[in-house]
């Protein structure tokens, strides 16, 4: 699937592929999975989701959404 929009322009939240590669949970300095969809990368050590804001991952803990609240949410 192609980071470009459909007039051909980069799509302004991609990130760098090889950035995903090196980034880590601040907490464990395990890995993190990008969520496409919700623009945020995901922890699931410590069940964290890091925003992505205009193509920077924000990996700062009190900036991170918790996906325990999102689970009791849905429970």
């Amino acid at each position: 699937m192609s980071d470009a929009t459909p007039d051909g322009d980069k799509e302004v939240n991609a990130v760098d592929p090889k950035l995903l590669e090196v980034l880590v949970c601040p907490l464990t300095k395990g890995p993190l999975v990008y969520d496409r969809e919700h623009q945020e990368l995901i922890s699931e050590a410590t069940r964290l989701a890091y925003p992505i804001r205009e193509g920077i991952p924000i990996l700062l803990v009190e900036e991170a959404r918790s996906l325990d609240d999102e689970d009791a949410a849905g429970a």
